[in-house]
């Protein structure tokens, strides 16, 4: 009797065994597939484009006083401009979700505008989306080191702000979607002062428009 119920234990524990090394290989299979097609689809991330860029004010308000650790920096900078961003997908049989972009202005590595979130979005194959953010900031404390360099480029006649856009992008191969993943885009906008508006179209003061088609440099 103690033969026969031990035979039956070992039967079960062969038979859970089978059972665990199926699922096991069931999971690897679906795995190698999903990297299979992963690998022969291959997602190319997607490319964007700073087609314009409305600036309604780039204003520098300084006291000429030095700071101090009791008083705040006097140096400040007011932006407000509005950008057009496109961005295409190039993949013919994946899709892309956007989703948390959030774009904002830069100037020498300083954020000089609060962060404005762009809609989410799914673009389907070979698509285009286009958003058209306005990026302000107002009275934006600024080093003194990013001081003397704006005085520096304000002098020469132009300032290069970079509008950049930080989020979440998903792949979307048929019913299957990935995981998020970030992105992050780096669009250079060189932007004329003093009055110079031979590249601008569209003037109405105070706003000037600028036409640019700038790629952008475009990290996944």
């Amino acid at each position: 009797m103690t033969k026969e119920c031990g035979h039956h234990e070992d039967e079960q524990r062969q038979l859970f065994r089978r059972i665990f090394a199926g699922i096991l290989a069931f999971i690897i299979l679906i795995l190698f597939i999903i990297f299979l097609i992963w690998i022969i689809l291959r997602p190319t991330k997607p490319r964007f484009i700073l087609q314009d860029a409305t600036v309604f004010s780039f204003n520098l308000s300084s006291t000429g006083d030095t700071p101090s650790p009791t008083s705040p920096t006097p140096n400040t900078l007011t932006l407000s401009m509005q950008v057009t961003l496109s961005a295409l997908n190039p993949n013919s049989r994946i899709g892309i979700y956007y989703q948390k972009l959030d774009a904002y202005a830069s100037y020498r590595g300083q954020q000089i505008s609060l962060a404005t979130e762009l809609p989410p979005t799914y673009q389907g194959h070979r698509d285009v989306s286009v958003w058209s953010p306005l990026l302000f900031g107002t009275a934006v404390p600024v080093s003194p080191y990013v001081l003397d360099i704006l005085r520096q480029d304000q002098t020469s006649g132009g300032v290069l702000v970079n509008v950049k856009v930080n989020g979440r992008v998903k792949w979307k191969v048929g019913t299957w979607v990935s995981g998020r993943y970030h992105i992050y885009v780096n669009c250079p906008a060189y932007i004329r002062l003093a009055g110079d508006r031979d590249n601008g179209i569209g003037v109405a003061n105070p706003a000037v428009k600028y036409q640019f088609l700038q790629s952008c440099i475009v990290d996944v």
